[in-house]
């Protein structure tokens, strides 16, 4: 005897592109602002350090704001995230061990 099996699975909508608006796109030739975040995670900075590298090879990068955070257990201080809006067209951040 055969078993009817309903499988569900809850996934939720993948999130509508936002479009990138002139401001934010590359920089009219002086390149990007890069912003760079650190959760204070062990090697977190080593491998960001790589991303960045990674970046300023095939990107032109006009700056880097690179910021940490105190905790690895608690969300950046909104003062961060404020500098980080303000000053970068693009932020990155990592998790390490």
């Amino acid at each position: 005897m055969s078993a009817k099996v309903r499988l569900v699975i809850p996934e939720a909508p993948p999130p509508q592109a936002v479009a990138v608006t002139e401001t934010r796109a590359v920089a009219k030739g002086n390149g990007i602002r890069l912003g760079v975040l650190d959760n204070s995670k062990g090697n977190a900075d080593h491998l960001l350090k790589f991303i960045v590298e990674g970046v300023k090879a095939l990107l032109p990068v006009a700056s880097v704001v690179s910021l940490r955070k105190d905790s690895v257990s608690l969300p950046a201080p909104a003062d961060i995230l404020d500098r980080l809006a303000a000053e970068s067209d693009y932020v990155i951040t990592a998790m390490a061990d």
